[in-house]
């Protein structure tokens, strides 16, 4: 059975831009698609980006025990559906899953064995230009955002690992090597 990484980092780190390059580069490495009840974002795809579900559907798959873990962030829930996790790590494929804070800490009390990695800024000044330049969220949403990220940042030496996205393809190279070989 493989050993289950999980990468997780404040919003605006680069975690789906990371995660787009594994995905392209790496295409070995089984990446998990969570389910969220926020609606998608332009150029988002259903089943791709994530799984969008309605909040009655999501609170169905949480009392079922279908998610592996579960948070609300900003205002929506986001969750990984445990059963295609447990299939691919049961296959021996590298399995990879994008979460939050509260959903990696889930995993870990679940699941001890599992890779923690934590994808940080080069700055606070870069990961506030990465969010603001974004520009798919209005203010408020932003400073939410970025006060959860200091949050964040704080918790980084929970992680087992802490890879700086200061370039994206020798974060993603990073990251595959520390689910293949456990070392970057």
């Amino acid at each position: 059975m493989s050993r289950l990484t999980v990468l997780t980092g404040p919003s605006g780190v680069g975690k789906g831009t990371v995660m787009r390059a594994v995905r392209a580069l790496y295409p070995h490495v089984w990446v998990s698609v969570s389910c969220t009840t926020r609606f998608p974002r332009p150029g988002e795809r259903n089943g791709i980006d994530y799984w969008f579900v309605s909040r009655e559907r999501f609170a169905e798959m949480v009392a079922a025990g279908d998610l592996l873990e579960h948070a609300e962030f900003a205002g929506n829930l986001y969750g990984t559906p445990r059963e295609p996790v447990a299939q691919h790590l049961d296959d021996g494929e590298p399995t990879l899953l994008e979460i939050d804070l509260q959903g990696a800490r889930q995993v870990r009390a679940a699941l001890p064995d599992a890779r923690l990695i934590f994808l940080a800024p080069p700055s606070w000044d870069e990961l506030e230009r990465r969010l603001t330049q974004r520009a798919t969220e209005p203010g408020d949403v932003i400073a939410a955002r970025l006060e959860q990220a200091r949050v964040e940042l704080a918790a980084a030496d929970e992680f087992d690992t802490v890879i700086v996205n200061d370039d994206v393809t020798r974060a993603a190279a990073a990251l595959v090597e520390l689910i293949e070989h456990g070392s970057a």
